[in-house]
């Protein structure tokens, strides 16, 4: 995939912020790549607190649902809760804050969860059944419930009182709930709208202590939060970034058995956590149970009562996530290989690579065994590889294929392939993500269809890196790198900082790792300044690089650490410790 690098050109009183603030410009400047502007707005992000929250009262209908709960409390029996939630990490921390809070004020309160392969997502008749015949009087649905209108008719009907606390998108008519908490309804003035679902669920919980039970300590909750806000994707800014701040310190030290086993078994036990942590290896654990195994493990693991049985549902969920990623390398593996087949090129070392200028604009493939759950995986691992649109398809029963797509920014997924609807058997999603059931023999119509309607061009397919700032390598100290602490934590809507220089000599090349997948570059400026670069799986595409783009004899020289080649890079600087050695490196991100 091509990369198109851009460079910020944002303005800003750097030098005057940075004496206010009492940080350096580069952190201004920083800041306001990430569309800060005034000094408030720095001050919270710097400094921001958990009284810097918003109150829950503020969201529509929390008043509502306070009084119902409470008036339910003050019932001579207390009442009997049925949670409806999801199967993904949102849906588990949000279904479990809901359920110690309901617990911590009285109640009788049970989850109910949907089967992902034979339900899907979301709150349907099944679970409704079960909780009436649990004689559960209120519903309250997490991370679901918005687009519910069926179903919460059918609950009302039965007689049980119901709350929705989602944070997707409403639709045109909403459900019939006795209240509804999400911060997207019209009319609503909650000022931050992008909480996750366990957000929303949080806010509640918060409102409900002050009224009914002050001496509970709803902070206590603020580590599955953040599990949840990062697993699910939701944007580091405004309230978000304070609650993972605060959760992220919270779970460094957490009291819950199965998390803290779950924390050393995968290696983490003596590392500070961060965001990335748990995107890439707490989060995925809790979402694989729910897309190969079942959710129930995820509950079960958080609700370990004792050490012994903490560590044995801790491996467990690891050995399903192990799994997991196998069988997704695997789906990865065969998708590659079909792209392979369809659109090879001669990479111009000996083998082949796909030809990027023959790839159809809508990439839509077919993967027999890979499992249905893993399809929208698979799905974004090749959106990334390629930088196009892609739709990845796995056979079920009778005729039928389910299929996952991932989107890039030019191409609305959700509304092309609405003009596909007909095909469809079952479909939904939004502008970057959709999922869909279809007769296996429409698949080929499909991909002619949202081919022929694409107005997708070669640019919409680069990979795009944004560079904060052109950085000689020579500024880079110790003191600046501690600095970038300040923008933690970094995910989604808040990129870590990336820089970038031209000019540098590659002196030298070495390759690390079981297969010599990793490079390790010796770069150099003019002013004598000395430092590696570091890239994980990136020594064949560098190789191939230099070798098209400069020549054989050229990575020869830096192989044997005699190279006289200049390169840009876009860069992180960080700091390495080795064996008590500490040396400032560079993450590289790109170069040209």
């Amino acid at each position: 995939m091509k990369q198109e690098w851009r460079l910020y050109s944002k303005s800003a009183d750097f030098d005057g912020l940075s004496k206010k603030l009492g940080v350096s410009p580069v952190l201004v400047r920083l800041m306001r790549n990430r569309d800060l502007t005034t000094e408030a707005e720095m001050e919270k992000y710097l400094r921001g607190g958990l009284n810097d929250l918003y109150p829950p009262m503020l969201m529509k209908d929390m008043q509502k649902a306070v009084d119902i709960i409470g008036q339910m409390k003050d019932d001579e029996f207390s009442a009997k809760v049925a949670i409806a939630s999801d199967y993904d990490c949102d849906g588990i921390f949000s279904g479990y804050i809901l359920k110690r809070a309901f617990c911590a004020l009285g109640f009788d309160a049970k989850i109910y969860t949907p089967d992902r392969t034979t339900e899907g997502y979301g709150l349907n008749k099944r679970i409704i059944d079960e909780a009436s015949e649990d004689e559960r009087e209120l519903l309250i649905t997490c991370d679901n419930g918005i687009a519910a209108v069926d179903e919460v008719s059918y609950a009302c009907e039965l007689g049980m009182t119901v709350i929705v606390t989602d944070h997707h998108e409403p639709q045109e008519t909403l459900p019939p709930a006795d209240a509804i908490l999400d911060p997207k309804v019209s009319g609503d003035e909650y000022p931050f709208k992008g909480l996750c679902g366990a957000g929303v669920a949080y806010k509640l919980i918060c409102a409900l202590y002050e009224k009914f039970a002050p001496g509970e300590d709803p902070t206590e909750l603020l580590e599955y939060v953040a599990i949840a806000t990062v697993a699910d994707v939701m944007e580091l800014v405004d309230e978000n970034r304070i609650l993972v701040k605060y959760g992220l310190k919270a779970l460094q030290s957490t009291k819950n058995q199965g998390l803290k086993k779950l924390i050393e078994l995968q290696g983490l036990a003596n590392k500070t956590i961060t965001a990335g942590h748990i995107g890439f290896i707490i989060g995925p654990c809790f979402n694989s149970a729910g897309r190969i195994s079942s959710v129930t493990e995820s509950f079960d693991l958080l609700e370990a009562g004792d050490e012994k049985e903490a560590f044995q549902r801790a491996e467990k969920l690891k050995s399903i996530n192990d799994e997991r990623k196998d069988m997704t390398r695997e789906g990865e593996k065969a998708v590659i290989s079909e792209l392979l087949t369809l659109y090879p090129k001669d990479d111009g070392m000996g083998g082949t690579e796909i030809d990027e200028d023959k790839l159809p604009d809508i990439i839509i493939v077919k993967v027999p065994d890979v499992h249905e759950s893993l399809v929208g995986i698979v799905a974004s691992k090749i959106k990334e590889a390629t930088g196009h649109p892609v739709i990845v398809f796995s056979e079920v029963d009778d005729g039928l294929i389910k299929g996952s797509g991932r989107s890039i920014k030019s191409y609305n997924m959700f509304l092309e392939l609405m003009k596909c609807k007909d095909l469809m058997v079952k479909f939904g999603g939004h502008a970057m993500a959709a999922g869909m059931t279809l007769k296996s023999d429409s698949l080929d119509e499909l991909k002619a269809r949202l081919n022929s309607l694409s107005s997708l061009s070669k640019d919409d397919f680069k990979d795009e890196l944004f560079i904060d700032i052109a950085l000689p390598i020579s500024r880079i100290d110790y003191k600046l790198i501690e600095e970038f602490d300040n923008l933690a934590p970094l995910g989604v809507g808040n990129p870590g900082p990336l820089f970038a220089q031209k000019d540098l000599l590659v002196k030298g090349v070495r390759y690390m790792g079981k297969d010599s997948e990793h490079l390790k570059l010796l770069l150099a400026d003019d002013k004598g300044t000395n430092v590696y670069g570091i890239a994980f799986s990136e020594a064949d595409n560098f190789r191939k690089y230099v070798t098209k783009q400069y020549s054989s004899e050229a990575l020869a020289l830096m192989e044997s650490f005699n190279g006289n080649t200049r390169m840009a890079f876009a860069y992180v600087p960080s700091v390495n410790e080795y064996n008590g050695n500490r040396s400032i490196q560079l993450d590289l991100k790109g170069w040209v």
